[in-house]
């Protein structure tokens, strides 16, 4: 009878002593197997067997301290809404082709919780840091940075700081949707722009602008609003401009939050899409499609954002010694739908 193992306690595990003497090679024939150096093909058939039967790991730790890398990349979001998780989910799936991981994790935009996060995937050591810039965050990223800390921003720059930057064409893509309902004879265009300290919605804001502009014409102040990036601001800004003696014909929101928030104003006022107003979106979510019409939006391309971060971190991880500061812009899609309709 075998005698009863303690509680918790750990199953020893294989070495690469024991994968080297199930194989019956040296164990330096081992290690240059593991290290992606080349054997005689029937020692790396043995080699593996002995790992597969032995159940061997690498020790991740021991490896990341001999080499300086733990293929891990960290990944910090300020919420695990729509955009942020599909794009995590891309992410994920082309890191995981260069051999890499990605560890999220959410700050809530909460100073302390991105303190936290920065100083958490520091002291792992991973490869790189992908990041949504925040111009408050400056000082401490770039603390990391002189550190040797690799960084990419997306979604919202940091002006000057010395990292690599992935991009959509923001202010692009919204002029040319504005232009849409340009042409579609609306000239009472409002939109519900996010946060201005962020520079997503101050170029988004700017495209605004800019479509008017190429039209020779310019917005109406009072129809330009801030809803936050939230859904309650959607709503709020969406009532308000509703309430107006002079209403827009057609509301440009530019996240899909607030976009949401109209849309749920518009439904519980009997406010018809785009019989009575036509709205446009920046950003595209699955539930734009369901929405009966569907909502004519800007589809953020996750997956080519994915692979610009995919292959600038493997050329940066590549040759570190080198400073970041490429920036990848990339265009975005307008997807036609039924949300938005000839001015009367």
């Amino acid at each position: 009878m075998e005698p009863v193992k303690p509680p918790g306690l750990r199953k020893r595990q294989a070495t690469i002593v024991d994968v080297a003497e199930a194989a019956g090679v040296a164990i330096g024939t081992v290690s240059r197997h593991l290290n992606g150096l080349p054997v005689r093909t029937s020692n790396r058939d043995q080699i593996e067997r002995a790992i597969a039967d032995l159940g061997y790991r690498r020790n991740a730790v021991a490896v990341s301290m001999k080499t300086d890398t733990t293929h891990i990349v960290g990944l910090m979001v300020p919420s695990l809404g729509e955009f942020h998780a599909a794009l995590l989910e891309k992410l994920s799936r082309k890191m995981r082709l260069t051999g890499r991981a990605v560890l999220s994790f959410c700050h809530d935009q909460q100073p302390q919780s991105i303190a936290e996060g920065l100083e958490f995937f520091a002291s792992h050591r991973v490869d790189a840091l992908i990041i949504d810039g925040e111009e408050r965050l400056r000082s401490q990223i770039l603390k990391y940075v002189d550190d040797g800390l690799i960084v990419v921003l997306y979604d919202n720059d940091i002006p000057g700081l010395p990292v690599d930057r992935v991009f959509v064409e923001n202010r692009r893509a919204s002029a040319r949707l504005v232009d849409h309902l340009l042409d579609l004879g609306h000239t009472r265009i409002a939109t519900i722009h996010g946060n201005l300290r962020d520079s997503a919605a101050r170029d988004r804001l700017a495209g605004f602008h800019d479509a008017y502009a190429g039209h020779g014409m310019a917005a109406a102040p009072e129809l330009v609003v801030s809803g936050d990036w939230r859904e309650t601001g959607g709503y709020a800004c969406l009532r308000d401009l509703m309430a107006m003696s002079s209403p827009p014909t057609a509301v440009f929101c530019a996240n899909y939050n607030m976009t949401l928030g109209a849309l749920t104003w518009a439904r519980e006022h009997g406010i018809r899409i785009p019989d009575d107003l036509s709205l446009v979106s920046f950003d595209d979510v699955p539930a734009f499609r369901m929405h009966s019409p569907g909502i004519t939006a800007v589809g953020q391309p996750l997956e080519r954002l994915a692979e610009a971060m995919t292959d600038l971190l493997s050329d940066r991880l590549a040759n570190p010694e080198t400073l970041g500061r490429s920036t990848i812009a990339i265009d975005c899609d307008i997807i036609l739908r039924g949300s938005a309709r000839p001015a009367r």
